[in-house]
């Protein structure tokens, strides 16, 4: 299966941008950046063109999530999130 970059949204309030791939109920990402501070005014939707001057951005690597904490994936322009 394909990765493209998405912006996930679980549960407890983790936002997390990155390569997504499903397999077996379990959502991993890749190149995974927890987005500590959105930095928008108008919301996470204005990510999707990649990070504002005051987001902060936070490097994890890879994390599974189990299908139940997935709240919602939100595309993005991957040219303008995969070489930040």
């Amino acid at each position: 299966m394909s990765t493209s970059y998405k912006i996930a949204v679980l549960d407890r309030g983790f936002v997390y941008v990155g390569r997504v791939e499903w397999k077996h109920n379990v959502l991993t990402i890749t190149d995974a950046r927890c987005i500590r501070r959105w930095g928008t005014t108008k919301g996470l939707g204005e990510l999707v063109n990649g990070p504002q001057p005051e987001t902060i951005l936070d490097m994890v690597g890879t994390i599974h999530v189990p299908e139940r904490s997935l709240i919602h994936l939100i595309d993005v322009v991957e040219s303008a999130w995969k070489n930040i």
